[in-house]
Protein backbone atom coordinates (compact mmCIF):
# COMPACT_ATOMS: atom_id res chain seq x y z
CA UNK A 1 0.00 0.00 0.00
CA UNK A 2 1.38 3.36 -0.87
CA UNK A 3 1.60 6.12 2.25
CA UNK A 4 -1.37 8.72 1.78
CA UNK A 5 0.37 12.54 0.80
CA UNK A 6 -1.06 14.45 3.35
CA UNK A 7 -2.20 18.26 2.30
CA UNK A 8 -2.50 19.61 6.31
CA UNK A 9 -0.42 22.36 6.90
CA UNK A 10 0.27 22.23 10.61
CA UNK A 11 1.35 26.18 10.58
CA UNK A 12 -1.71 27.22 9.29
CA UNK A 13 -4.02 29.29 11.31
CA UNK A 14 -6.97 27.17 10.52
CA UNK A 15 -4.65 23.86 11.74
CA UNK A 16 -3.56 26.23 15.35
CA UNK A 17 -7.48 27.48 15.42
CA UNK A 18 -8.85 23.59 15.41
CA UNK A 19 -6.24 22.44 17.60
CA UNK A 20 -6.98 25.16 20.27
CA UNK A 21 -10.31 24.54 20.04
CA UNK A 22 -9.73 20.16 19.99
CA UNK A 23 -7.70 20.65 22.76
CA UNK A 24 -9.68 22.67 25.23
CA UNK A 25 -12.54 19.88 24.40
CA UNK A 26 -10.65 16.76 25.35
CA UNK A 27 -9.01 19.01 28.80
CA UNK A 28 -12.75 18.98 29.73
CA UNK A 29 -13.52 15.48 28.34
CA UNK A 30 -10.46 14.08 30.54
CA UNK A 31 -11.72 16.47 33.97
CA UNK A 32 -14.39 14.62 33.23
CA UNK A 33 -13.67 11.00 32.61
CA UNK A 34 -11.18 11.45 35.33
CA UNK A 35 -14.04 12.90 37.95
CA UNK A 36 -16.01 9.89 36.72
CA UNK A 37 -13.19 7.18 37.52
CA UNK A 38 -11.67 8.38 40.86
CA UNK A 39 -13.78 11.19 42.78
CA UNK A 40 -15.84 9.54 45.38
CA UNK A 41 -17.19 10.83 49.16
CA UNK A 42 -14.42 10.65 51.17
CA UNK A 43 -16.79 8.94 53.51
CA UNK A 44 -17.96 6.23 50.86
CA UNK A 45 -13.89 5.56 50.56
CA UNK A 46 -13.98 5.22 54.80
CA UNK A 47 -16.92 2.91 54.76
CA UNK A 48 -15.00 0.64 52.28
CA UNK A 49 -12.02 0.64 54.41
CA UNK A 50 -13.50 0.09 57.74
CA UNK A 51 -15.06 -3.19 56.01
CA UNK A 52 -11.41 -4.48 54.56
CA UNK A 53 -13.37 -3.76 50.89
CA UNK A 54 -10.85 -2.64 47.72
CA UNK A 55 -12.09 0.39 45.61
CA UNK A 56 -13.09 -0.75 42.23
CA UNK A 57 -9.90 -0.01 40.31
CA UNK A 58 -7.34 -1.09 42.38
CA UNK A 59 -9.60 -4.57 42.68
CA UNK A 60 -9.16 -4.49 38.88
CA UNK A 61 -5.29 -3.44 38.65
CA UNK A 62 -4.75 -6.71 40.49
CA UNK A 63 -6.81 -8.63 38.55
CA UNK A 64 -4.93 -7.45 35.02
CA UNK A 65 -1.60 -8.61 34.42
CA UNK A 66 0.94 -6.19 34.87
CA UNK A 67 1.85 -3.75 32.26
CA UNK A 68 -0.88 -4.72 29.95
CA UNK A 69 -4.04 -2.06 28.86
CA UNK A 70 -7.52 -2.00 30.19
CA UNK A 71 -10.12 -0.92 27.48
CA UNK A 72 -12.73 0.19 29.61
CA UNK A 73 -16.32 1.14 28.12
CA UNK A 74 -18.58 4.08 28.60
CA UNK A 75 -16.49 5.25 31.52
CA UNK A 76 -19.15 8.59 31.39
CA UNK A 77 -22.44 6.31 31.57
CA UNK A 78 -25.01 7.87 33.51
CA UNK A 79 -23.39 11.48 33.46
CA UNK A 80 -26.19 13.08 32.87
CA UNK A 81 -28.92 10.94 34.95
CA UNK A 82 -29.72 10.43 38.69
CA UNK A 83 -28.38 13.87 39.42
CA UNK A 84 -24.70 13.41 38.24
CA UNK A 85 -24.45 11.47 41.44
CA UNK A 86 -23.78 7.47 39.90
CA UNK A 87 -20.44 7.93 37.77
CA UNK A 88 -19.97 5.14 35.43
CA UNK A 89 -23.22 4.07 35.93
CA UNK A 90 -22.00 2.51 39.30
CA UNK A 91 -20.21 -0.53 37.05
CA UNK A 92 -16.92 -0.51 35.62
CA UNK A 93 -16.59 -2.81 32.52
CA UNK A 94 -14.27 -3.22 30.06
CA UNK A 95 -11.57 -5.73 28.10
CA UNK A 96 -8.41 -7.02 29.96
CA UNK A 97 -5.97 -9.77 29.88
CA UNK A 98 -6.00 -12.01 33.01
CA UNK A 99 -2.65 -14.46 33.05
CA UNK A 100 -2.47 -14.14 28.90
CA UNK A 101 -6.15 -14.17 28.12
CA UNK A 102 -8.39 -11.43 27.13
CA UNK A 103 -11.37 -11.28 29.12
CA UNK A 104 -14.11 -9.16 29.75
CA UNK A 105 -14.23 -7.80 33.27
CA UNK A 106 -17.53 -6.46 35.16
CA UNK A 107 -17.18 -4.93 38.35
CA UNK A 108 -19.52 -3.46 40.99
CA UNK A 109 -18.77 -0.24 42.10
CA UNK A 110 -19.14 -0.82 45.88
CA UNK A 111 -18.27 3.31 46.56
CA UNK A 112 -21.54 4.46 44.29
CA UNK A 113 -24.54 3.57 46.45
CA UNK A 114 -23.12 0.51 47.77
CA UNK A 115 -22.73 -0.83 44.14
CA UNK A 116 -26.86 -0.47 43.87
CA UNK A 117 -27.87 -1.44 40.27
CA UNK A 118 -29.69 1.55 38.77
CA UNK A 119 -31.35 0.86 35.04
CA UNK A 120 -28.40 2.26 33.61
CA UNK A 121 -26.34 0.17 35.30
CA UNK A 122 -28.23 -2.68 34.05
CA UNK A 123 -27.70 -1.51 30.45
CA UNK A 124 -24.46 -1.23 30.91
CA UNK A 125 -23.95 -4.71 32.25
CA UNK A 126 -25.97 -6.52 29.41
CA UNK A 127 -24.18 -4.36 27.13
CA UNK A 128 -20.43 -5.77 28.57
CA UNK A 129 -21.92 -9.61 28.43
CA UNK A 130 -23.29 -8.82 24.48
CA UNK A 131 -19.57 -8.36 23.92
CA UNK A 132 -18.45 -11.88 25.42
CA UNK A 133 -21.20 -13.40 23.62
CA UNK A 134 -20.26 -11.81 20.09
CA UNK A 135 -16.70 -12.03 20.55
CA UNK A 136 -16.70 -15.72 22.64
CA UNK A 137 -14.51 -13.87 25.70
CA UNK A 138 -14.47 -15.29 28.85
CA UNK A 139 -16.30 -12.98 32.03
CA UNK A 140 -14.49 -12.53 35.34
CA UNK A 141 -17.52 -10.66 37.21
CA UNK A 142 -16.24 -8.66 40.35
CA UNK A 143 -19.51 -8.98 42.62
CA UNK A 144 -20.56 -6.19 45.49
CA UNK A 145 -23.43 -4.91 45.03
CA UNK A 146 -26.43 -3.58 47.13
CA UNK A 147 -28.70 -5.03 44.16
CA UNK A 148 -31.86 -2.89 42.54
CA UNK A 149 -32.29 0.43 43.08
CA UNK A 150 -35.66 -0.27 44.50
CA UNK A 151 -37.54 3.50 43.94
CA UNK A 152 -37.02 2.56 40.30
CA UNK A 153 -37.31 -0.76 40.45
CA UNK A 154 -39.65 -0.60 37.14
CA UNK A 155 -37.14 -0.26 34.97
CA UNK A 156 -34.76 -2.50 36.16
CA UNK A 157 -37.09 -5.61 36.79
CA UNK A 158 -39.88 -6.58 34.33
CA UNK A 159 -38.92 -6.05 30.67
CA UNK A 160 -36.63 -8.26 28.08
CA UNK A 161 -33.89 -6.01 28.28
CA UNK A 162 -33.78 -5.55 31.80
CA UNK A 163 -32.44 -7.17 35.04
CA UNK A 164 -33.37 -11.00 34.10
CA UNK A 165 -31.48 -10.50 30.44
CA UNK A 166 -28.13 -10.76 32.62
CA UNK A 167 -28.64 -13.94 33.54
CA UNK A 168 -29.66 -14.94 30.41
CA UNK A 169 -26.77 -13.99 29.17
CA UNK A 170 -24.77 -15.74 31.81
CA UNK A 171 -26.93 -18.74 30.63
CA UNK A 172 -25.82 -18.92 26.75
CA UNK A 173 -21.98 -18.33 27.62
CA UNK A 174 -22.24 -21.38 29.73
CA UNK A 175 -24.21 -22.77 26.93
CA UNK A 176 -21.85 -21.39 24.11
CA UNK A 177 -18.96 -23.12 26.28
CA UNK A 178 -17.24 -19.58 27.22
CA UNK A 179 -15.97 -19.59 31.11
CA UNK A 180 -16.73 -17.20 33.91
CA UNK A 181 -15.57 -16.99 37.01
CA UNK A 182 -17.21 -14.90 39.78
CA UNK A 183 -15.26 -13.06 42.60
CA UNK A 184 -17.62 -12.26 45.53
CA UNK A 185 -16.05 -9.46 47.68
CA UNK A 186 -19.64 -8.06 48.51
CA UNK A 187 -23.25 -8.91 49.40
CA UNK A 188 -25.19 -10.42 46.08
CA UNK A 189 -28.47 -10.41 47.42
CA UNK A 190 -31.61 -11.53 46.01
CA UNK A 191 -31.29 -11.45 41.96
CA UNK A 192 -27.89 -10.59 42.17
CA UNK A 193 -26.94 -14.16 43.87
CA UNK A 194 -27.14 -15.21 40.62
CA UNK A 195 -24.25 -13.90 39.30
CA UNK A 196 -22.00 -16.42 41.27
CA UNK A 197 -24.55 -19.41 40.85
CA UNK A 198 -24.41 -18.95 36.93
CA UNK A 199 -21.21 -19.03 36.86
CA UNK A 200 -18.37 -21.55 36.27
CA UNK A 201 -16.38 -21.28 39.40
CA UNK A 202 -16.61 -18.75 42.29
CA UNK A 203 -14.63 -17.11 45.09
CA UNK A 204 -15.70 -15.56 48.07
CA UNK A 205 -14.27 -13.48 50.84
CA UNK A 206 -14.67 -14.27 54.31
CA UNK A 207 -16.50 -12.41 56.49
CA UNK A 208 -17.54 -9.48 53.82
CA UNK A 209 -18.44 -12.12 51.23
CA UNK A 210 -22.55 -13.41 51.09
CA UNK A 211 -24.56 -14.85 48.78
CA UNK A 212 -28.41 -15.08 49.59
CA UNK A 213 -31.98 -15.05 47.48
CA UNK A 214 -33.30 -12.66 50.67
CA UNK A 215 -30.79 -10.36 53.15
CA UNK A 216 -31.71 -10.75 56.79
CA UNK A 217 -34.11 -8.56 57.26
CA UNK A 218 -36.07 -9.94 54.26
CA UNK A 219 -35.57 -12.95 55.99
CA UNK A 220 -36.89 -12.18 59.42
CA UNK A 221 -39.68 -9.53 58.05
CA UNK A 222 -40.85 -13.08 55.72
CA UNK A 223 -40.39 -15.64 58.60
CA UNK A 224 -39.65 -14.47 61.86
CA UNK A 225 -35.80 -15.87 62.01
CA UNK A 226 -33.13 -13.75 63.30
CA UNK A 227 -30.02 -14.51 61.26
CA UNK A 228 -27.04 -12.95 60.83
CA UNK A 229 -25.70 -12.48 57.05
CA UNK A 230 -22.43 -14.56 57.50
CA UNK A 231 -24.49 -17.03 59.00
CA UNK A 232 -27.39 -16.85 56.21
CA UNK A 233 -24.91 -17.23 53.52
CA UNK A 234 -21.76 -16.10 54.17
CA UNK A 235 -18.29 -17.68 53.04
CA UNK A 236 -18.18 -20.87 55.00
CA UNK A 237 -21.93 -21.51 54.66
CA UNK A 238 -21.39 -21.63 50.63
CA UNK A 239 -17.63 -23.35 50.43
CA UNK A 240 -17.97 -25.62 53.07
CA UNK A 241 -22.43 -26.78 53.56
CA UNK A 242 -24.07 -25.65 50.20
CA UNK A 243 -21.44 -25.80 47.63
CA UNK A 244 -22.77 -22.73 46.14
CA UNK A 245 -19.35 -21.28 46.03
CA UNK A 246 -15.90 -23.34 45.32
CA UNK A 247 -13.08 -21.00 46.88
CA UNK A 248 -13.13 -19.55 50.18
CA UNK A 249 -10.25 -16.32 50.65
CA UNK A 250 -9.81 -14.37 53.86
CA UNK A 251 -8.83 -11.51 52.24
CA UNK A 252 -9.47 -9.50 48.69
CA UNK A 253 -6.52 -9.76 47.47
CA UNK A 254 -6.27 -13.59 47.93
CA UNK A 255 -9.83 -14.10 46.17
CA UNK A 256 -8.54 -11.93 43.57
CA UNK A 257 -5.46 -14.38 43.07
CA UNK A 258 -7.41 -17.21 43.75
CA UNK A 259 -9.39 -16.07 39.99
CA UNK A 260 -6.54 -14.81 37.97
CA UNK A 261 -5.38 -18.86 38.96
CA UNK A 262 -8.73 -20.08 37.79
CA UNK A 263 -8.49 -17.61 34.82
CA UNK A 264 -4.95 -19.38 33.87
CA UNK A 265 -6.94 -23.31 33.66
CA UNK A 266 -9.27 -21.67 31.19
CA UNK A 267 -8.65 -22.88 27.38
CA UNK A 268 -6.77 -21.10 25.38
CA UNK A 269 -8.83 -20.76 22.16
CA UNK A 270 -7.17 -20.62 18.69
CA UNK A 271 -8.23 -17.15 17.33
CA UNK A 272 -9.94 -17.15 13.71
CA UNK A 273 -7.01 -16.10 11.29
CA UNK A 274 -7.20 -12.72 9.24
CA UNK A 275 -4.24 -11.09 6.69
CA UNK A 276 -1.85 -9.72 9.08
CA UNK A 277 1.76 -7.96 9.11
CA UNK A 278 3.92 -6.37 11.76
CA UNK A 279 2.41 -3.44 13.10
CA UNK A 280 4.02 -0.28 12.39
CA UNK A 281 2.87 3.02 13.60
CA UNK A 282 1.57 5.90 11.81
CA UNK A 283 4.09 8.19 9.72
CA UNK A 284 1.79 10.90 10.21
CA UNK A 285 1.81 12.30 13.83
CA UNK A 286 -1.38 11.00 15.30
CA UNK A 287 -1.47 14.36 17.38
CA UNK A 288 -2.11 16.49 14.31
CA UNK A 289 -5.72 15.20 14.89
CA UNK A 290 -6.87 18.18 16.94
CA UNK A 291 -5.82 20.39 14.03
CA UNK A 292 -7.56 18.46 11.46
CA UNK A 293 -11.08 17.99 13.16
CA UNK A 294 -12.70 21.26 12.60
CA UNK A 295 -13.93 23.56 15.57
CA UNK A 296 -17.87 23.66 13.64
CA UNK A 297 -19.34 20.52 13.16
CA UNK A 298 -20.33 22.34 10.02
CA UNK A 299 -17.39 22.28 8.49
CA UNK A 300 -15.90 19.46 5.86
CA UNK A 301 -12.87 18.09 6.12
CA UNK A 302 -10.87 15.26 4.19
CA UNK A 303 -11.85 12.12 6.12
CA UNK A 304 -8.54 10.85 4.23
CA UNK A 305 -6.53 13.00 6.45
CA UNK A 306 -7.80 11.09 9.46
CA UNK A 307 -7.45 7.62 8.38
CA UNK A 308 -3.88 8.58 7.51
CA UNK A 309 -3.24 9.23 11.11
CA UNK A 310 -5.16 6.12 12.91
CA UNK A 311 -3.52 2.83 10.10
CA UNK A 312 0.09 1.83 10.20
CA UNK A 313 2.59 3.82 8.23
CA UNK A 314 -0.44 6.25 7.19
CA UNK A 315 -0.77 3.62 4.28
CA UNK A 316 -3.92 3.54 2.16
CA UNK A 317 -5.06 1.85 -0.83
CA UNK A 318 -7.62 3.59 -1.57
CA UNK A 319 -11.01 1.95 -3.73
CA UNK A 320 -12.70 3.56 -6.59
CA UNK A 321 -11.28 7.11 -5.43
CA UNK A 322 -12.85 8.85 -8.52
CA UNK A 323 -16.80 7.92 -8.09
CA UNK A 324 -19.31 8.15 -5.00
CA UNK A 325 -16.36 11.05 -3.79
CA UNK A 326 -18.41 11.57 -0.72
CA UNK A 327 -17.68 8.45 0.77
CA UNK A 328 -13.98 7.19 1.14
CA UNK A 329 -13.37 3.35 1.04
CA UNK A 330 -10.10 1.76 0.89
CA UNK A 331 -8.19 -1.06 2.49
CA UNK A 332 -5.28 -0.24 5.90
CA UNK A 333 -4.10 -1.77 8.46
CA UNK A 334 -4.17 -1.09 11.85
CA UNK A 335 -1.70 -2.78 14.59
CA UNK A 336 -1.30 -5.12 11.70
CA UNK A 337 -4.64 -6.33 10.83
CA UNK A 338 -5.95 -5.72 7.72
CA UNK A 339 -9.06 -3.44 7.32
CA UNK A 340 -11.81 -1.72 4.96
CA UNK A 341 -12.45 1.64 6.26
CA UNK A 342 -15.51 3.34 5.13
CA UNK A 343 -15.11 6.88 5.89
CA UNK A 344 -17.41 10.09 5.01
CA UNK A 345 -16.61 13.05 3.02
CA UNK A 346 -20.21 14.97 2.25
CA UNK A 347 -23.47 13.06 2.27
CA UNK A 348 -24.22 9.84 0.85
CA UNK A 349 -25.42 9.68 -2.91
CA UNK A 350 -26.51 7.02 -5.01
CA UNK A 351 -23.09 6.74 -6.64
CA UNK A 352 -21.06 6.86 -3.30
CA UNK A 353 -23.77 4.08 -1.92
CA UNK A 354 -23.14 1.61 -4.75
CA UNK A 355 -19.19 2.14 -4.35
CA UNK A 356 -20.28 1.10 -0.49
CA UNK A 357 -21.79 -1.93 -1.20
CA UNK A 358 -19.52 -3.12 -3.48
CA UNK A 359 -16.61 -2.63 -1.44
CA UNK A 360 -18.37 -4.38 1.64
CA UNK A 361 -19.05 -7.26 0.02
CA UNK A 362 -15.47 -7.73 -1.17
CA UNK A 363 -14.15 -7.08 2.58
CA UNK A 364 -16.91 -10.09 3.59
CA UNK A 365 -15.46 -12.06 0.98
CA UNK A 366 -11.88 -11.92 2.03
CA UNK A 367 -12.80 -11.87 6.09
CA UNK A 368 -11.30 -8.41 5.85
CA UNK A 369 -13.15 -6.46 9.07
CA UNK A 370 -14.87 -3.43 8.91
CA UNK A 371 -14.04 0.12 9.94
CA UNK A 372 -16.70 3.03 9.81
CA UNK A 373 -15.73 6.48 10.08
CA UNK A 374 -18.60 8.44 10.67
CA UNK A 375 -19.11 12.16 9.97
CA UNK A 376 -22.25 12.09 7.95
CA UNK A 377 -25.71 14.56 7.41
CA UNK A 378 -27.46 12.00 5.78
CA UNK A 379 -28.79 10.53 2.74
CA UNK A 380 -29.23 13.51 -0.07
CA UNK A 381 -33.16 14.19 -0.66
CA UNK A 382 -35.07 16.06 -3.14
CA UNK A 383 -36.89 15.39 -6.44
CA UNK A 384 -33.97 14.88 -8.55
CA UNK A 385 -32.43 12.54 -6.43
CA UNK A 386 -35.75 10.55 -5.39
CA UNK A 387 -35.96 9.78 -9.59
CA UNK A 388 -32.46 8.77 -9.38
CA UNK A 389 -33.39 5.81 -6.47
CA UNK A 390 -31.69 7.35 -3.49
CA UNK A 391 -33.90 5.33 -1.27
CA UNK A 392 -33.68 1.91 -2.84
CA UNK A 393 -29.48 2.69 -3.07
CA UNK A 394 -29.80 3.27 0.69
CA UNK A 395 -31.27 0.25 1.24
CA UNK A 396 -28.88 -1.62 -0.73
CA UNK A 397 -26.18 -0.39 1.01
CA UNK A 398 -27.88 -1.10 4.52
CA UNK A 399 -29.08 -4.91 3.69
CA UNK A 400 -25.47 -5.18 2.87
CA UNK A 401 -23.99 -4.04 5.61
CA UNK A 402 -26.02 -5.81 7.81
CA UNK A 403 -25.71 -9.11 5.99
CA UNK A 404 -21.60 -9.22 6.35
CA UNK A 405 -20.05 -11.87 8.79
CA UNK A 406 -17.09 -9.65 9.12
CA UNK A 407 -16.37 -8.26 12.82
CA UNK A 408 -17.45 -4.02 12.58
CA UNK A 409 -16.36 -1.32 14.21
CA UNK A 410 -17.94 2.52 14.08
CA UNK A 411 -16.15 5.33 15.38
CA UNK A 412 -18.60 8.79 15.51
CA UNK A 413 -15.55 10.72 14.02
CA UNK A 414 -17.99 14.26 13.75
CA UNK A 415 -21.42 14.25 12.82
CA UNK A 416 -23.75 11.55 12.79
CA UNK A 417 -27.41 12.56 11.71
CA UNK A 418 -30.14 10.54 9.89
CA UNK A 419 -30.33 7.30 8.37
CA UNK A 420 -26.90 8.30 7.64
CA UNK A 421 -26.08 6.74 10.99
CA UNK A 422 -27.96 3.80 9.80
CA UNK A 423 -25.92 2.68 6.66
CA UNK A 424 -22.26 3.71 8.38
CA UNK A 425 -23.15 0.87 11.13
CA UNK A 426 -25.07 3.32 13.81
CA UNK A 427 -25.67 1.44 17.54
CA UNK A 428 -28.59 -0.61 15.83
CA UNK A 429 -26.02 -2.42 13.43
CA UNK A 430 -24.19 -4.54 15.60
CA UNK A 431 -20.73 -2.78 15.47
CA UNK A 432 -18.69 -5.24 18.03
CA UNK A 433 -17.21 -1.41 19.54
CA UNK A 434 -18.78 1.93 18.51
CA UNK A 435 -16.49 4.96 19.91
CA UNK A 436 -17.80 8.58 19.69
CA UNK A 437 -15.19 11.29 19.93
CA UNK A 438 -16.62 14.70 22.21
CA UNK A 439 -16.69 16.79 19.58
CA UNK A 440 -19.25 14.08 17.43
CA UNK A 441 -23.10 14.67 18.02
CA UNK A 442 -25.57 12.87 16.92
CA UNK A 443 -29.63 12.97 16.17
CA UNK A 444 -32.11 12.82 13.48
CA UNK A 445 -31.20 16.35 12.43
CA UNK A 446 -28.82 18.39 13.97
CA UNK A 447 -29.50 20.61 16.52
CA UNK A 448 -30.65 23.89 14.31
CA UNK A 449 -32.25 22.03 12.27
CA UNK A 450 -34.60 20.35 14.51
CA UNK A 451 -34.59 23.58 16.40
CA UNK A 452 -36.16 25.29 13.19
CA UNK A 453 -38.35 22.33 12.43
CA UNK A 454 -40.03 22.34 15.52
CA UNK A 455 -40.64 25.75 15.51
CA UNK A 456 -42.39 26.00 12.24
CA UNK A 457 -44.80 22.91 12.83
CA UNK A 458 -45.25 25.34 16.31
CA UNK A 459 -46.40 28.35 13.80
CA UNK A 460 -48.15 26.57 11.51
CA UNK A 461 -50.26 25.38 14.62
CA UNK A 462 -50.40 28.86 15.86
CA UNK A 463 -51.63 30.68 12.67
CA UNK A 464 -54.41 27.74 12.22
CA UNK A 465 -55.85 29.24 15.37
CA UNK A 466 -55.84 32.87 14.15
CA UNK A 467 -52.67 33.70 15.64
CA UNK A 468 -49.11 35.33 14.51
CA UNK A 469 -46.39 35.70 16.66
CA UNK A 470 -43.76 38.24 16.12
CA UNK A 471 -39.65 37.49 15.48
CA UNK A 472 -39.42 38.13 18.97
CA UNK A 473 -41.74 35.48 19.99
CA UNK A 474 -40.40 32.90 17.40
CA UNK A 475 -37.18 33.42 19.26
CA UNK A 476 -38.86 33.16 22.64
CA UNK A 477 -39.78 29.35 21.18
CA UNK A 478 -37.10 28.29 19.37
CA UNK A 479 -34.05 29.13 22.05
CA UNK A 480 -35.16 26.37 24.69
CA UNK A 481 -36.14 24.17 21.78
CA UNK A 482 -32.24 24.48 20.39
CA UNK A 483 -30.55 24.58 23.39
CA UNK A 484 -32.49 21.14 24.27
CA UNK A 485 -31.50 19.80 20.75
CA UNK A 486 -28.05 20.73 21.08
CA UNK A 487 -27.73 18.83 24.94
CA UNK A 488 -29.53 15.79 23.45
CA UNK A 489 -27.25 15.55 20.51
CA UNK A 490 -23.68 15.89 22.17
CA UNK A 491 -21.61 13.18 22.70
CA UNK A 492 -21.91 13.38 26.52
CA UNK A 493 -25.54 12.76 26.52
CA UNK A 494 -25.14 9.78 24.33
CA UNK A 495 -22.65 8.14 25.92
CA UNK A 496 -24.95 8.61 28.95
CA UNK A 497 -27.70 6.78 27.64
CA UNK A 498 -24.91 4.38 26.40
CA UNK A 499 -25.71 4.76 22.96
CA UNK A 500 -21.80 3.90 22.45
CA UNK A 501 -19.16 2.00 23.96
CA UNK A 502 -17.71 5.05 25.63
CA UNK A 503 -15.96 8.43 24.69
CA UNK A 504 -12.80 8.62 23.52
CA UNK A 505 -9.40 10.70 22.99
CA UNK A 506 -8.74 10.60 18.95
CA UNK A 507 -4.96 9.22 19.93
CA UNK A 508 -6.62 6.56 21.50
CA UNK A 509 -8.87 5.44 18.63
CA UNK A 510 -6.20 3.56 16.70
CA UNK A 511 -5.76 1.19 19.86
CA UNK A 512 -8.88 0.91 21.24
CA UNK A 513 -9.64 -0.30 17.24
CA UNK A 514 -6.24 -2.62 18.06
CA UNK A 515 -7.57 -4.41 21.07
CA UNK A 516 -11.11 -4.51 19.89
CA UNK A 517 -9.79 -6.44 15.92
CA UNK A 518 -7.48 -8.75 18.39
CA UNK A 519 -11.01 -9.57 20.83
CA UNK A 520 -13.06 -10.03 17.65
CA UNK A 521 -11.38 -12.54 16.70
CA UNK A 522 -11.53 -14.71 19.46
CA UNK A 523 -14.94 -15.46 17.91
CA UNK A 524 -15.12 -17.00 14.04
CA UNK A 525 -15.85 -15.69 10.78
CA UNK A 526 -18.55 -17.42 9.59
CA UNK A 527 -22.45 -17.20 7.60
CA UNK A 528 -25.16 -17.03 10.17
CA UNK A 529 -28.16 -18.54 8.79
CA UNK A 530 -30.23 -16.48 10.98
CA UNK A 531 -29.45 -13.40 9.67
CA UNK A 532 -29.02 -11.83 13.46
CA UNK A 533 -27.02 -11.99 16.65
CA UNK A 534 -24.40 -15.05 16.39
CA UNK A 535 -25.38 -15.81 19.80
Amino acid sequence: MQRFNSKIDTNSEVFKTYKAHNEALLKDFHQKQNAARYKRPQRDLDRLAKHGKQFVRDRIEKLLDPGTPFLEFSSLAANQSYKGEVPAAGLITGIGIVNGREVVVSASDSSVKGGALYPLSVKKAIRALEIALENRLPVVHLVDSAGAFLPLQAEIFPDKNHGGRTFRHQAMLSKMGIPQVAIVLGHCTAGGAYVPALSDYSVIVRGTGGIFLGGPPLVKAATGEDVTADELGGCDVHTQISGTADYPADTEDEAIAKAREIVGIFPKMEKTTIDWEKPEDPYYDPKELYGIIPDDIKKQFDMREVIARMVDGSRFHEYQPDIGTTLVCGYARIWGYKVGILGNNGVLFSDSAHKATNFMQLCNRDKVPLVFLQNITGFMIGKEYERLGITKDGAKMIMTQVGVDVPKFTVLVNGSFGAGNYAMCGRAYDARFLYTWPNSQIGVMGGEQAAKTLTMVKVMQLKREGKTLSPEEIEAIQKPVLAESVRQSSSYYATSELWDDGVIDPLDTRNALGIGISAALNAPIERNPNGYLRF
